[in-house]
């Protein structure tokens, strides 16, 4: 059986309140170099306001990116039956995501997180309710998208494993969550190993290979190259992303911003997915490599991580707009 679908992409999918902060500041943890949001402790703190945003998540992030440039796509996803779960679902066909892979689970609740927005950035309070994990018969996808699962899933990476040992022609992406980077690189070998493609930033880099946090990108790039043996993508926010394909590692650098970035969520998804979309569409991956920051650059100016998300005609017309030196080098 061929799916209909392209790109299917696995994982948690929530609804996101993202509430602004107003009377917050950051701190800078010199231990540990991590830089930390700070309320007062036993306050009334006030804030500017709530939105709520549903159907998001890496997964659903990814696949909505993906039908938005013209890919077919579909989620693989768990959800509680309740009214959440009912408005995610629409939210994703009218989005022209197919949804029947999707579970919803009587007496369970759908996944809800709470974005703490401060400035241009978010710190996201997550909880995973526990679904029981399934790999429905999806038929055999171009691109199987594999990110965020829960840490009830782990039993389930197994049946995802042979799944993907009898769909050899499946092409796996993977854009590890945190639960899956906490796992680690000899627990989830077999997914670093069959990827064809491996989406981290520098910071889970550094913590995948046990590096420090300044070690440089294009080094942590190639040597994650080395592990899944094929494309190791890693992101470095503002500087750039590096690209290690082969003996090679290519540099791409950021797509100008129009203004300041308003909010952040969602820029690492619309960056992978786009590159594994361009790919389906039959782009080379130097041209896949300027697709993907137009798409992070638009989501960064919208709040969360759909609305910004570009269709092909709007990709085109900003990489006909794009300044001489936005082209991939090699480093």
């Amino acid at each position: 059986m061929k799916t209909t679908s392209d790109f299917v992409a696995i994982g948690d999918i929530t609804t996101d309140a993202f509430i602004r902060l107003k009377d917050a500041h950051v701190h800078t943890n010199l231990d540990e170099d991590k830089k930390e949001v700070c309320l007062s402790y036993g306050a009334k703190i006030p804030y500017e306001s709530v939105t709520v945003i549903n159907a998001v998540g890496n997964c659903a992030n990814a696949a909505v990116a993906a039908a938005r440039l013209g890919v077919s796509s579909a989620l693989i996803s768990n959800q509680g039956d309740d009214e959440l779960g009912s408005i995610q679902i629409k939210v994703l066909q009218k989005e022209e995501v197919s949804t029947k892979f999707i579970t919803s689970h009587p007496g369970k609740k759908t996944n809800y997180h709470y974005v703490l927005w401060y400035g241009d950035e978010r710190t996201i309070l997550v909880k995973h309710e526990e679904y029981p994990y399934y790999m429905p018969d999806i038929g055999h996808p171009e691109w199987l998208y594999l990110t965020s699962l829960g840490e009830s899933s782990i039993e389930f990476h197994s049946e995802l494993e042979a799944w993907l040992e009898t769909h050899p022609h499946t092409k796996l992406a993977f854009q590890p969550g945190t639960f899956q980077l906490n796992m680690g690189l000899e627990r989830l070998a077999y997914f670093f190993k069959r990827a064809e493609v491996l989406f981290v930033n520098k910071e889970e880099a550094s913590l995948l290979l046990k590096d420090e946090p300044s070690s440089n990108s294009a080094t942590l790039a190639k040597n994650l190259q080395k592990i899944s043996g094929k494309i190791a993508v890693v992101t470095d926010g503002p500087v750039g992303a590096y690209f290690a394909i082969g003996e090679n590692v290519w540099f791409i650098p950021p797509y100008p911003d129009p203004r300041a970035p308003f909010e952040r969520t969602g820029a690492g998804d619309a960056f992978s997915s786009t590159f594994i979309a361009a790919l389906s569409l039959g782009l080379s991956l130097k041209e896949a490599m300027l697709w993907a920051p137009i798409n992070s650059m638009s989501v960064v100016q919208k709040i969360g991580a759909r609305e910004g998300l570009l269709n092909r005609s709007e990709i085109k017309h900003f990489l006909a707009h794009a300044p001489k030196n936005y082209k991939p080098k090699k480093v």
